[in-house]
């Protein structure tokens, strides 16, 4: 990771990005923050829909913002829910083809974070 950045300041990231949450059928607001490797904090927050599909999860909000933005290198990213909920398989699928080398903080709103890694978190993840 960016050694200008600390797990805690990227959680504190996506806890402030979960403030953003638009979770109106499910009531689990989830944040989310991507750090580049060049210290850049990009955050997510899931929006939901009432077509279920149509919903989009904080993690992919985050590191689809940041390739908009033209960023292609992660080094991390946290994810804060009310419980420290962990990532859904679409996220930790599209995180492995985005982020395969990227270190994971999963944190409940309170900033208790667990660290881990997207490979550990998709084995034997399948690719293009």
């Amino acid at each position: 990771m960016t050694p200008t950045v600390s797990p805690q300041q990227l959680v504190a990231a996506a806890q402030s990005a979960r403030k953003q949450a638009h979770a109106p059928y499910s009531n689990y607001f989830v944040g989310a923050a991507v750090l580049t490797v060049d210290g850049e904090i990009i955050p997510g927050c899931n929006v939901e829909n009432a077509s279920y599909g149509g919903t989009i999860c904080a993690e992919r909000v985050a590191l689809t913002a940041a390739i908009a933005q033209g960023k292609r290198d992660f080094s991390a990213i946290a994810v804060v829910t009310v419980d420290g909920g962990s990532p859904c398989g679409f996220c930790r699928q599209v995180m492995i083809e985005l982020g395969a080398e990227m270190d994971v903080y999963i944190s409940d709103e309170a900033g208790n974070f667990r660290s881990t890694t997207v490979r550990a978190l998709l084995p034997d993840a399948f690719g293009g």
